[in-house]
């Protein structure tokens, strides 16, 4: 694999061959999530797109490392580590809490001018100025569990070994602390496009306008409504994979470049 010699492998994941892409894709995982969601994306987009995805400390192979639990923080720390992304045509993908942690990083690349953005696109996320107050993380064990089990994408039975719960809720429960106590601060607007990918039945982002995405950035935006909930990424992967690699695609410009 070609690693970028700037690439913290703590932080970025590859999971498909890269060696001949023409573009990169940055991939932000869900609260509880782990960089490994990301792998049917990696190898759909496969070899024309390197796909690198994102580790959260405190889960999987990182377990042992003290998860962050105040979004600026992780913002930070992410940005650190892709502010020498440079040589391919770069894109994020955040999906529900990774939306808001791909938006704030963006934000501090554009900010000191580190990285261009080509594209932005945002998965089962309200805009970061939509603000829903929620206080999941403060919950007993029970009915945390029982609430985010609601939404899909996380197999409760596994939550019944006391080994894995143990080693799950920690990581969890400082991820729903970091996207709850978030609060968008006004700055700078992006100057990327931003896809919006919503599931038509998706509690978290019910009752709100994808459109107010617009409100965060000086370009164009686009929604895409998919079947399905909040997981609806993976229940519509096909017709979701062929939305990326659409919006992937340069479009011509007036000089005709081409990537």
């Amino acid at each position: 694999m070609n690693h970028h010699p700037a690439e913290d492998p703590r932080w970025l994941r590859r999971y498909a061959p890269a060696e001949r892409a023409t573009r990169r894709l940055v991939c932000f995982p869900h609260a509880g999530g782990s960089a490994t969601f990301f792998v049917p994306t990696a190898r759909a987009l496969t070899p024309g797109t390197d796909v690198l995805c994102v580790q959260y400390p405190g889960r999987q192979d990182r377990v042992g490392e003290p998860s962050v639990d105040d979004l600026a923080d992780l913002a930070d720390r992410i940005a650190a580590t892709l502010a020498d992304s440079t040589g391919l045509p770069l894109a994020f993908l955040g999906h529900s809490m990774g939306a808001v942690v791909a938006y704030e990083v963006a934000r501090r690349l554009r900010q000191d001018q580190l990285v261009r953005l080509d594209r932005l696109f945002v998965s089962g996320r309200r805009a970061p100025s939509r603000q829903r107050f929620t206080d999941l993380h403060t919950l007993d064990d029970e009915r945390f569990l029982a609430r985010i089990g609601a939404l899909g994408g996380t197999d409760l039975r596994l939550l019944e070994d006391p080994e894995i719960r143990a080693m799950i809720i920690p990581a969890l429960r400082a991820d729903y602390r970091a996207v709850e106590t978030y609060r968008h601060a006004p700055g700078p607007l992006l100057d990327c496009p931003i896809t919006v990918l919503i599931g038509a039945d998706d509690p978290q982002t019910a009752d709100e306008d994808p459109t107010e995405w617009g409100r965060h950035t000086s370009a164009d935006v686009d929604v895409h409504v998919f079947p399905g909930g909040h997981f609806f990424l993976s229940e519509q992967a096909p017709r979701f994979h062929e939305v990326l690699a659409q919006g992937l695609s340069p479009a011509p410009g007036p000089t005709g470049r081409a990537y």
